[in-house]
């Protein structure tokens, strides 16, 4: 291949790859979140990835070296401020959906790509959709009646959140209890 049609072919790969992300991360992603910190590192991350794996899908790597590389950005996880593990899923799927645009050679036809690109999408846009509709939605509160967190007392406890939040509460758990105040930490899950 010569380097007119290997700079070329580079460019196409890329802008599809970013088309691709552009749907998850700005017409999924931001729309359905408020939180826009993400956004940023999810396309330097995905255009990052797509580059690395692109330039070195010539070289010859062993399996074991792909893995290693796949684990070291799983440790980022570990190794930087937490993040919530949703948004860690859209990092996962720029990364991968990078390493796909990438890495699919010759073998791999356009139709399957845009097959595999297209359903990661479509899922994509389905779970957060459905989940935002469907999903419990969970705060926590620091409730001071304590005697109402002995087991035996759980339904009153229930009636009496439902009544002072209005919510309709499906569960609830305790996050932390404070014996020296008589309040403890509830989460509670309601539905919208």
């Amino acid at each position: 291949m010569d380097f007119p049609l290997e700079l070329m072919n580079l460019i196409i790969r890329f802008g599809f790859n970013l088309t691709i992300a552009f749907i998850i991360i700005k017409l999924i992603y931001q729309r359905n979140h408020t939180n826009n910190d993400f956004v940023f590192t999810y396309f330097m991350f995905n255009s990052l990835i797509f580059f690395f794996a692109f330039l070195l899908s010539n070289v010859t790597i062993n399996i074991g070296f792909a893995f290693g590389l796949f684990a070291v950005f799983a440790i980022l996880r570990y190794r930087t401020d937490p993040i919530p593990i949703k948004e860690m899923t859209y990092l996962f799927i720029v990364i991968t959906i990078g390493v796909i645009n990438a890495l699919s050679g010759a073998e791999v036809s356009y139709a399957q790509l845009l097959f595999t690109n297209m359903a990661l999408v479509g899922l994509t846009y389905f779970l957060e959709t459905y989940w935002r509709k469907n999903l419990l939605v969970r705060i926590t509160i620091e409730y001071e009646k304590i005697e109402n967190i002995k087991p035996e007392n759980h339904d009153t406890l229930l009636a009496d959140l439902k009544e002072r939040t209005g919510l309709n509460i499906q569960s609830f758990e305790f996050r932390r209890m404070n014996f020296l105040r008589d309040t403890a930490r509830i989460r509670i899950y309601y539905k919208e």
